[in-house]
């Protein structure tokens, strides 16, 4: 049996998951610029990361493998659409565009879950979060400088908008998912079918997928591809799914997630680090409006919960942690309470 730490180190095992997944960008990025297409980077993520969980997914089935074909819808649209789907968005749009563009960009998914509730259920939004809104699309248009001389690559904006609508699907069948199904497995086998899918993509042509095993440049050294792969499946992968799971554990899905946030200012800060992409003013001011606009939704959606009351569109405890867990960075929030599923 697993033991969550105290409440009090929970946070800094909330912010070591958060540093963790903020890494995978910049990995990525490294692997692309030496030859990988984004959608190899996914498929070696994935499959490491897979194999990694192989033997506590199994142990914690319990033999019971009959709960995976009672599942098998939920599995395959999250490992399809949530996990394979949404990295691949994101792995395409860090290729044309700056990490921290790219992760801002995906946490819109956000706001499309919310939309989504109200158009698909009649939620509709509080002020709170139409404020929180707001302030993320005027974030938005500053990150993109929509009226300035600089403009982003097109093609890189809408691979990051993609990476967004498979962050909102992560969101909506996390929470739909059977919770009949434990956390780690479902985070094993949403990664396993994401990897099935990718290899088949692969083959049918879809979408190219091609490595290179020739050293890359890594914080001014050459160093083996092995590293960023490595990083990318284990330190962006198990370890950040790992600490995650034990964050939400320790301080509740909600506060995890509000912890969950600073992702994109780790990410920010590795890409600075490990490439040297420095944001421009405008995209630093613009970040601040978008994540604090992001921070404000999910306010609302604490406050709005009565206390000892089920939190709308969210299923038994359990699945908070698979939240957490899968891919994390998109498990499901009942709008935002786990980690990233895609970075």
């Amino acid at each position: 049996m697993q033991i969550a730490p105290p409440q009090h180190a929970g946070l800094g095992v909330a912010l070591l998951s958060a540093a963790a997944f903020g890494t995978s960008g910049a990995f990525a990025t490294v692997l692309i610029g030496s030859g990988w297409s984004p959608a190899a980077a996914v498929t070696v993520r994935l499959l490491v990361a897979a194999t990694v969980l192989t033997i506590p997914a199994v142990i914690a089935l319990r033999g019971q493998f009959g709960v995976l074909a009672r599942a098998g819808r939920s599995i395959a649209s999250y490992g399809v659409l949530a996990i394979a789907g949404a990295q691949v968005c994101y792995f395409n749009a860090v290729a044309r565009l700056t990490v921290g563009v790219a992760l801002l960009l995906e946490y819109l998914g956000i706001l499309l879950v919310v939309g989504w509730l109200w158009l698909r259920h009649g939620r509709r939004p509080q002020r709170l979060t139409v404020a929180g809104g707001g302030a993320a699309m005027v974030g938005l248009a500053l990150v993109l400088d929509v009226t300035g001389s600089h403009h982003l690559d097109p093609i890189g904006v809408l691979w990051g908008l993609g990476a967004a609508v498979g962050l909102a699907v992560y969101f909506v069948v996390s929470a739909q998912a059977d919770t009949e199904v434990r956390p780690i497995v479902m985070a094993w086998a949403g990664m396993a079918v994401g990897t099935v899918c990718l290899v088949a993509i692969g083959a049918l042509g879809v979408l190219p997928i091609h490595a290179s095993t020739t050293d890359v440049q890594l914080l001014h050294q050459r160093v083996s591809w092995l590293v960023p792969v490595l990083g990318i499946s284990l330190v962006a992968g198990v370890f950040a799914y790992a600490a995650g799971i034990n964050a939400a554990r320790a301080l509740g899905a909600k506060l995890a997630s509000f912890v969950g946030l600073s992702e994109v200012l780790f990410a920010v800060l590795f890409a600075w680090l490990l490439l040297g992409q420095l944001p421009g003013l405008s995209q630093v001011v613009g970040g601040a409006f978008l994540i604090g606009g992001v921070a404000l939704v999910q306010w609302d959606e604490v406050r709005t919960v009565e206390p000892g009351m089920a939190e709308p569109g969210m299923v038994e405890p359990g699945m908070a942690e698979a939240r957490t867990v899968a891919a994390s960075e998109p498990g499901g929030r009942p709008l935002v309470t786990a980690e990233r599923a895609c970075g």
